[in-house]
């Protein structure tokens, strides 16, 4: 894992990245990156917890590119935590929190991301202020500064359209 350190340049991000959420299975997600926001929130169109081992899980249901509710991720994770959370909108929801790596501009750490019903909003992930603290500055003004991915789709194995 390289993990960002104090030794390392901060990275410069724009206000949309693509990254990965590689222990989800999330290869690629354009992310918002989204100052405004404490927590990260992930798209999850459907949640389920459950024990194992005594622990808590969540298991959950992505839909990773825009626009597109035939490409499905499922992801499992332990959860860490149960917060109420105010949206952008003022409104409140209870939502679990786990913890994941987040891949971005080759480097990756340890995040923790809230799961939620996105699917109506333009990007299925929004990159909290916690996640970035300390690891990188935004420029409000530029997109993709990390680099630009044309043909996202390919990252889960399908055609550039649905076929139907």
């Amino acid at each position: 894992m390289t993990t960002p350190d104090e030794v390392s340049p901060p990275l410069l991000l724009g206000w949309r990245e693509w990254i990965g959420l590689p222990e989800l299975g999330l290869t690629l997600i354009k992310a918002k990156i989204d100052t405004g926001a404490r927590t990260s929130t992930l798209h999850a169109f459907y949640v389920d917890h459950f024990r194992r081992r005594g622990q808590r899980h969540v298991r959950f249901g992505i839909h990773p590119l825009q626009r597109r509710t035939d490409v499905v991720v499922h992801g499992e994770a332990r959860i860490i935590d149960q917060r109420r959370v105010s949206d952008s909108g003022g409104h409140r929801e209870d939502r679990f929190v786990i913890q994941t790596r987040l891949l971005l501009a080759g480097r990756d750490w340890p995040i923790e991301i809230t799961l939620t019903n996105r699917e109506t909003m333009l990007f299925r992930m929004l990159l909290g202020r916690t996640a970035l603290a300390g690891l990188a500055q935004v420029d409000p003004a530029h997109s993709y500064l990390t680099g630009r991915v044309r043909r996202a789709w390919e990252a889960y194995g399908v055609a550039r359209v649905a076929e139907g």
